[in-house]
């Protein structure tokens, strides 16, 4: 190897260690923190008949891990039924611990609130596919989700609550104001 190729070998080692200026975002680790399924009426289920109506339901949380690192947590609950019995049901918890550093408050909360999750989604689907499946059940996949219109839709509704709750707090104070004189 000649000295130009050592000297420019060397120099791109060395930049890559150094930090990199303004946001950084990588992913760390992704796992299933837990899972369960259940068939109540297996194998009756196999042959009732009628149109089959599916709940979901889809919750978040996130833990600080440090001031960097977070672990994001996506829920899926998948109710099958048909009339009022339960054909199944799947409790799936995926997560994932990231890094994010060098972002303002609100593109943090953003980060987490869409772009974690929309990154963990696809290993949730698969779980919740799989495990269907694994019952003995005809395969089915979930749709795509947006999580940037959920977490739009979040924030309208906090802030929402928030004026509510200002407009509350202003309604006391003023009929508050009457005293003994």
């Amino acid at each position: 190897m000649s000295d130009q190729e050592a000297t420019n070998a060397n120099g791109a080692a060395g930049a890559a260690t150094e930090q990199p200026a303004g946001p950084h975002f990588t992913v760390e680790k992704i796992y299933v923190k837990d899972v369960s399924f259940e068939s109540p009426r297996a194998p009756q289920s196999f042959v009732d008949q009628g149109q089959p109506q599916l709940q979901m339901n889809l919750n978040q949380r996130v833990n600080r891990m440090s001031d960097v690192a977070f672990e994001v947590m996506l829920g899926i609950n998948l109710t099958c039924k048909v009339g009022e019995e339960t054909v199944y049901l799947v409790e799936v918890q995926q997560a994932g611990l990231f890094h994010l550093q060098g972002f303002d408050q609100q593109s943090l909360d953003a980060m987490l609130g869409t772009h974690c999750p929309a990154v963990l989604y696809p290993y949730a689907r698969e779980v919740v596919s799989g495990l269907i499946q694994a019952g003995g059940f005809a395969p089915f996949v979930l749709q795509p989700i947006n999580f940037d219109a959920l977490y739009a839709e979040g924030l309208r509704q906090r802030s929402a609550q928030a004026g509510q709750q200002a407009a509350e707090g202003s309604d006391l104070a003023s009929s508050g104001t009457g005293g003994n004189a």
